[in-house]
């Protein structure tokens, strides 16, 4: 079954910001990638670009929230090594030109980035409650499952930066070797 038009269209601006960035993505890629016709742009999108992107976000941001929501262990550190497994292939696309698509809104060319930024950080936010629920259910003091979290988030953001400038993945395997040493000696 084909997806709606929309739904196509949110697709294309994810995989946009992924490898092109806020500032590269454009509704004529965006069409191009989804199929759409031009007159879907303001039919489903009013506002332009801003409200694409922003849609964009929070529905891809909610689709890695959930596949979060389903990271569980008996331990911390087998919460962590799901985590670590979860994210090592959107590490390997980072290593071959894709970037984060969330991350990319925090950087505005033009455009609103104040509402952006702000989707961002309830998105990363979102992203470090449910890892801080996995690691509590595992046995973890809330708070520190909470900065636990919130370390493995970052580890993924920068990762991808160091990953892509690097063209392969051996920040994010010292990264999560790191992380994983920490958790085990703690």
């Amino acid at each position: 079954m084909t997806k709606p038009t929309r739904d196509r269209m949110i697709a294309a601006a994810v995989d946009s910001l992924r490898r092109n960035g806020l500032a590269g993505t454009s509704f004529t890629e965006v069409l191009a990638h989804s199929g759409a016709a031009r007159g879907a742009i303001y039919h489903h999108f009013p506002s332009g670009k801003t409200e694409l992107v922003a849609e964009a976000t929070r529905m891809h941001g909610q689709e890695v929230a959930q596949r979060l929501t389903e990271l569980s262990g008996a331990d911390p550190l087998a919460v962590v090594r799901a985590f670590l497994d979860f994210a090592r292939p959107v590490i390997e696309d980072s290593a071959h030109g894709s970037g984060c698509a969330i991350a990319a809104v925090t950087v505005p060319a033009g455009m609103d980035g104040n509402e952006l930024c702000g989707i961002a950080a309830t998105t990363f936010a979102a992203w470090t409650d449910r890892l801080a629920a996995a690691l509590t259910g595992a046995g973890m003091r809330h708070e520190g499952a909470v900065d636990l979290a919130y370390l493995l988030v970052s580890l993924l953001e920068g990762a991808q930066v160091l990953c892509r400038a690097e063209g392969g993945t051996a920040p994010f395997d010292r990264a999560a070797r790191a992380a994983l040493m920490a958790v085990a000696t703690a």
